[in-house]
């Protein structure tokens, strides 16, 4: 057995109550180390072609890596995956705190839970004994409340507990499975399976640890990013986290604004990460073996909820300050940090669930809906009481709310192809906070994730537009250096810094790793060869992010899905007249040429995008698929 594994894969189901443990081989770990490779990979096995997502034969896979319960700095992440409720596709998202490092201490390298329980109920999985537990009484109580019962009703405060609010329960394609309460695996739409498990939540304790073959070279590591992060971390500065990026973003046309029909979002000092610290911050915080404090937790009194924020949900990231703010128009930071709020308290992904509501108020300043088509709600933007509302709708299922937890693509079918050019989703997903004009790569990147688009899943061009850290990671397995290179050009040396980067951001979610850290593929070769006590080069660790979006590749084409849903929303490509990006466009001529391409230096095929021998030969995964084919 090789280090950083216990050589176990608990299955549970809740059908029956009964328990199984799987012990992979040593090939199985050196090959998918954990995350996204390993969700992928059951589903191709074990998942039977063409089920519906809340079928009781759905697989919900919780899966951390080979560094979770290393505490290697960043580590603090796991992956919750199967097919996705949202997109029909490959459902893997992530999420930071605590759940994956504790999980990890149980003894199990990874839980697949399958069927469906009769009622609802939670898990708990203590040093290798996994128990089913009644769930009844949690069953539509807000997350915090759920915790917090769970801890005191076995009696340990230090329980980690990952779980479905109301939305999951409610089977919003969108929900978030939420873990310490303000960390979320939000998107895909997994906490919708959970709740058509009638699984509640999953609490872990444990008290063991994967063996380490060797400590001191794993240091070297750790003692490296101790000392590197400050300098090297942008949100390691200002003590913000994402937030800050709101401004910059902004400024450079790059903060979608009014789902991305206008090029700038003239109002943004009113979301930013410095007003909003000024009225609400009480604290930071932070996820297991972190050194950058980027987390912020925000407070503010009021005699009503409506206005009320509770610091145990934390606070917004950028991402939901642009989803629910800025892309629906909203100028009143309170009620943008409520319905985070609310997100974290029912679990919901905030970004799909910004980009719904702002879809309607799309729809309603077209005139394709009315007052009469929502149960008599004004849908216009900028309202803010309004978007707290509808939340709390959408999270209950409730009037018109019942339409907006279908999501963007699914309420577009309903209305009628009117609406198809304001329906922002790649393969059923709706679009992240980066403007594809600003950083037009990541627009490919969109276009190409198995999980419909993403943002982690992906590369920043910003980031390639000086000789920073992360230039000098690609140039590093390149036999020719690449100069820094605009983020408004996509030509062969873009592609290159695509392909290599992609693959890294694949592999940090296999390993799992935080995307923030500026670690180089040398430092993640290292730390896996003293983790694992086999020798991994930069190339070997490129090429385990290359086989989870294999596998994920021959999970979403089995299930029906081509290379013709490899891309963009048309009004994302079109040029605005105004602002910073004013004349610039993402013409479908490169963006075919970019995704063939992709597809060559994947060695798919040019047209299909079918995985080819040679590839599944290169990667080793023919031997691994053997069984399945």
């Amino acid at each position: 057995m090789i280090g950083g594994t216990y050589g176990k894969v608990m299955h549970f189901n809740l059908s029956t109550g009964a328990s199984f443990v799987e012990e992979p081989g040593d090939d199985f770990y050196r090959l998918l180390i954990g995350g996204r490779a390993l969700i992928a990979y059951y589903l191709l096995r074990d998942l039977p072609k063409h089920v519906e997502p809340f079928s009781p034969e759905n697989l919900l896979i919780f899966a951390p890596g080979i560094l979770q319960g290393t505490n290697v700095p960043g580590s603090g992440r796991h992956a919750v995956g199967g097919k996705s409720p949202l997109t029909g596709a490959i459902g893997s998202s992530e999420a930071g705190g605590w759940w994956g490092h504790e999980f990890k201490r149980t003894g199990y390298d990874a839980l697949i839970v399958h069927g469906r329980a009769e009622k609802p109920v939670y898990l708990l999985i203590r040093d290798q004994q996994v128990v089913m537990h009644p769930a009844d009484h949690l069953w539509g109580k807000p997350t915090a409340e759920v915790e917090a019962a769970i801890r005191a009703e076995l009696g340990d405060d230090r329980l980690r507990v990952a779980q479905i609010g109301l939305a999951g329960e409610n089977r919003v394609r969108y929900a978030a499975v939420i873990h310490d309460v303000n960390r979320a695996a939000g998107r895909n739409g997994m906490g919708a399976l959970m709740g058509s498990k009638n699984l509640k939540a999953v609490a872990v304790r444990g008290t063991l640890s994967p063996a380490i073959f060797s400590r001191s070279r794993l240091a070297t590591t750790s003692k490296w990013l101790g000392q590197n992060y400050k300098t090297l971390s942008a949100w390691a500065h200002s003590g913000r986290g994402t937030q800050d990026s709101l401004m910059k973003w902004g400024y450079m046309g790059g903060l979608p604004t009014r789902n991305y029909s206008q090029p700038m979002f003239d109002e943004r000092e009113c979301l930013s990460g410095e007003r909003n610290y000024a009225m609400f911050f009480q604290s930071r915080d932070t996820c297991q073996a972190c050194p950058i404090v980027c987390k912020q937790v925000f407070v503010h009194a009021a005699d009503d909820d409506r206005h009320r924020l509770d610091p145990v949900y934390g606070g917004p990231e950028y991402e939901a300050m642009g989803a629910l703010g800025s892309s629906c128009g909203m100028t009143d930071n309170l009620a943008v940090c409520k319905a985070n709020e609310l997100c974290n308290m029912y679990g919901l992904d905030s970004i799909s669930t910004g980009m719904a509501i702002a879809f309607v108020m799309d729809c309603f300043e077209h005139g394709f809906l009315t007052a009469a088509d929502t149960g008599g709600l004004e849908f216009r933007w900028g309202d803010g009481d309004l978007l707290v509302q509808a939340v709390e709708m959408i999270a209950r299922r409730e009037g018109f709310g019942d339409i907006l937890a279908e999501g963007v693509a699914r309420m577009s079918k309903k209305f009628g192809p009117q609406t198809e050019p304001l329906n922002i989703t790649v393969k059923g997903q709706e679009l992240p906070m980066h403007e594809p004009r600003l950083k037009q790569v990541q627009g490919v990147g969109y276009m190409v994730a198995p999980m419909g688009a993403d943002h982690e899943a992906n590369v920043y061009d910003t980031s390639y537009t000086r000789d920073g850290f992360e230039l000098q990671r690609v140039n590093s397995v390149l036999k020719s250096s690449i100069k820094p290179i605009s983020n408004l050009v996509i030509n062969e040396e873009k592609m290159q810094i695509f392909y290599h980067e992609l693959n890294w951001k694949h592999f940090l979610d296999c390993g799992v790793c935080c995307h923030f850290l500026p670690y180089s593929y040398t430092h993640m070769a290292d730390a896996l060869s003293a983790i694992t006590g086999i020798e991994f080069s930069p190339k070997d660790i490129l090429a385990i992010g290359e086989r989870a979006q294999v596998l994920s590749r021959l999970f979403n084409l089995r299930e029906g899905f081509t290379a013709a849903d490899d891309k963009l929303p048309t009004r994302v490509m079109r040029a605005f007249e105004t602002g910073p990006l004013a004349g610039v466009e993402l013409k479908q001529e490169t963006l075919d040429w970019a995704k063939k391409r992709f597809y060559e230096m994947m060695d798919w095929d040019p047209v299909s995008g079918m995985p080819t021998n040679e590839c599944l030969n290169r990667l080793e995964l023919n031997a691994l698929l053997k069984d399945i084919r």
